[in-house]
């Protein structure tokens, strides 16, 4: 079943469960801790390489989108809809694994990532670099 591109409206935040109706197992649903709106932070990396490419954020739906149609599914916290990525880019992500933390409030998912991650054209959205003093460390 591909997942839909169409947004869900009059969602609304708890954070006992999944803010919006959701078909996904409720065994898996029962292991994620969401934060206060529903959302459980999904840290996308390159299946190949292992390179982190990007933050985003599924809800209980969302997570079960992307497993069972192997397209990467998030949601938007800012225009409040699902989006399979690369559905208006082009920049498909083909999800080879999704692995939950111990906590289970993170999500590792792995990708086959085709064109750039970042929403700016670039592969990844980590590219800007911070300056990092260590005290008393060396090279």
């Amino acid at each position: 079943m591909p997942a839909s591109d169409a947004p869900v409206t009059g969602a609304s935040a708890r954070s006992a469960g999944p803010a919006r109706p959701s078909q996904l197992d409720p065994a898996i649903a029962a292991r994620l801790r969401r934060t206060p709106d529903g959302l459980v932070a999904a840290v996308v990396r390159a299946h190949d390489s292992g390179e982190v490419l990007m933050v985003a954020w599924m809800d209980d739906e969302a997570l079960h989108r992307t497993l069972t149609s192997g397209r990467a599914t998030y949601w938007s916290r800012s225009r409040g809809e699902y989006w399979v990525k690369g559905a208006t880019s082009g920049h498909h992500q083909y999800v080879r694994s999704v692995a939950l933390d111990c906590d289970g409030d993170a999500l590792l998912v792995s990708v086959e990532q085709v064109g750039a991650a970042c929403h700016t054209g670039h592969r990844t959205c980590f590219f800007t670099e911070l300056p990092v003093s260590s005290p008393g460390v060396t090279p």
